[in-house]
């Protein structure tokens, strides 16, 4: 398909730049027969007894860096790096920039955290081989780094201590993220608790969400276009429960397109290892009967997937109506409860 078609006009006003206080107070746009404004404090009602909602429970990391390279040149240029993608221990792939100040033998210091450019590739992607690894790499990422804000917000605002905490979802657990599964950014151990009461079942995958989902899509064709990996894990004893949540009449409602693009990925069976999974119109669904999700960028990769999902002309109509009753976009927005297209 054209990337074209999936555009539409987003006045600049509708960016949220800080999220909803408290969580559940951010409004909730049911997308079904027909649309129905509601806040996710509602979210309860929405749902059957036996339904289960799958969590991401990633925890993102502070992986952005500022340091300089290594004199080279008789100079030592400042370099950012955006960690995307664990590759082992000591070993991470990120986007540089200025890349062009790069190349495969230098060596770049982030304050404490030095690392080696092992090698460069396109788009500004480097792999970087640090000096350390494993939780000693993980403890100065958390001295030497930043929380990675989506570029959007970090255009319009000086991050903050703030952010710490509302850029990480209350159920945060395992860390190698650079980006928040934002839609779970709306739950409170008080709804999860009265979701809980009502019947509706909870579990959690892990999806590390990469620094690859904020990229633009570049191509004119959907087809020519290129996923950045991201690596996730499904359990063998999460899919049992899934599996029996279905066979008793149940519905599976993943909480943002992290967790989706996972479950689609294993297919509900037992997943460990990385996916580049692409979700544009025409794909058949097979592990997720409904979407929790935040409203996503013009020709993203994510508004393609909800497109996929209910639909690209319900979904430009819901959107229409997100942008003309005030509803707040992106990462630290509102949120929206998707039920398939016919």
């Amino acid at each position: 398909m054209r990337v074209a078609d999936f555009d539409f006009e987003l006045p600049p006003e509708r960016i949220a730049l800080r999220p909803a206080s408290p969580r559940e107070s951010a409004k909730l746009l049911v997308i079904g027969d027909g649309l129905a404004d509601l806040t996710v404090g509602d979210l309860p009602g929405q749902l059957r007894a036996g339904d289960v909602l799958v969590f991401n429970n990633t925890k993102v990391i502070p992986a952005a860096l500022r340091g300089v390279r290594v004199d080279r040149l008789g100079t030592t240029p400042k370099i950012e790096a955006l960690l995307h993608m664990r590759i082992d221990a000591r070993r991470w792939k990120a986007f540089a920039k200025p890349a062009k100040k790069l190349e495969a033998g230098d060596r770049v210091e982030f304050g404490a955290l030095k690392a080696l450019v092992e090698d460069k590739g396109e788009s500004g992607e480097i792999t970087l081989l640090f000096d350390v690894g494993g939780e000693e790499l993980f403890a100065l990422l958390h001295v030497e780094g930043r929380m990675p804000l989506p570029p959007y917000i970090e255009s319009k605002r000086a991050q903050d201590s703030q952010d710490q905490s509302d850029y990480q979802t209350a159920f945060a657990e395992k860390e190698g993220a650079v980006a928040a599964p934002t839609a779970g950014l709306h739950f409170t151990p008080e709804l999860m608790k009265r979701l809980q009461e009502a019947g509706i079942k909870s579990e959690f995958v892990t999806l590390h969400v990469g620094a690859g989902t904020f990229l633009p899509v570049k191509v004119d064709d959907t087809d020519d276009h290129k996923m950045h990996a991201e690596w996730g894990e499904v359990t063998a004893e999460v899919v049992a429960r899934l599996k029996a949540v279905r066979a008793s009449g149940g519905r599976i409602i993943a909480v943002g397109t992290t967790s989706l693009r996972l479950l689609e990925a294993s297919g509900l069976d037992a997943f460990s290892g990385t996916t580049e999974i692409f979700i544009t119109p025409g794909y058949q669904f097979r592990a997720v009967d409904g979407l929790i999700t935040n409203f996503h960028l013009p020709k993203s990769t994510l508004f393609m997937l909800v497109s996929a999902f209910a639909g690209l002309g319900r979904m430009k109509a819901a959107y229409a109506h997100a942008i003309a009753s005030e509803y707040r976009f992106y990462s630290y927005g509102d949120t929206s409860l998707i039920w398939p297209g016919a």
